[in-house]
């Protein structure tokens, strides 16, 4: 049985999916299984999963959606621990390696979170803190997570489904640990495309700053914050 699945939801994703398989296969630790989830792609990102079909597994649905996409992998795991990885990431070549170690050496978390890239950005984070996980949204949803402890991503949400998770943790008594390192990098223009700078969210009349806030509202009530 691999120590760690690796689940990867991918929609429309030709132009990312090949970059991304191919930095798995690089990885240091290698005791993993990786599920591919096609999401009712309508390019060529099937034609390019069955190029790997002897490394893989491929699950394919209709268009479902990331999350649903995401827990459906789950589903089919027996490894203790689990990992959703985008298509459009790119892991360095030890990521697995040192999360599974600090995992191993803080038995005190459920999962363990990095520093990332995104196109030039660097998301520099923070140390595991509660309180500020309750404010904002920080931990990408690529991180490695004992699977015992994984309540699944709610499908009904549009954005914020990583925040959502790590709420959803929190409040069964989960939390997560923080490795300092840019251990993966996400290309612009993917599954990060709304990001923007953090300056631009005060200005509240723009339409996509509206979608946060609603969409961020919807957190705070469920959550109670």
């Amino acid at each position: 049985m691999p120590e760690i699945s690796i689940i990867i939801p991918v929609y429309n994703a030709q132009g990312t999916i090949a970059n991304c398989l191919e930095s798995i296969f690089r990885q240091t630790f290698n005791n993993f299984e990786i599920i591919a989830v096609n999401d009712g792609s309508t390019d060529k990102s099937l034609p390019i999963l069955k190029k790997y079909k002897n490394k893989i597994k491929i699950i394919t649905q209709q268009n479902q959606g990331a999350p649903s996409a995401r827990n459906n992998g789950a589903k089919l795991t027996k490894s203790p621990y689990i990992i959703f990885c985008d298509a459009d990431i790119v892991m360095a070549p030890k990521m697995l390696e040192k999360m599974y170690l600090a995992l191993k050496n803080h038995p005190e978390a459920s999962y363990t979170y990095c520093d990332f890239k995104f196109g030039f950005k660097k998301f520099k984070l923070f140390s595991f803190d509660p309180e500020k996980l309750k404010k904002i949204p920080y931990i990408h949803t690529t991180s490695l997570i004992y699977k015992n402890h994984f309540p699944g991503f709610d499908p009904g949400l549009k954005r914020f489904q990583d925040w959502d998770l790590w709420l959803n943790m929190l409040k069964q008594g989960h939390i997560g640990y923080h490795i300092p390192e840019l251990l993966f990098k996400v290309k612009a223009g993917g599954t990060m495309s709304s990001w923007l700078p953090s300056f631009v969210y005060k200005i509240n009349w723009l339409k996509r700053v509206k979608k946060y806030q609603e969409a961020k509202k919807i957190i705070k009530e469920k959550y109670k914050l």
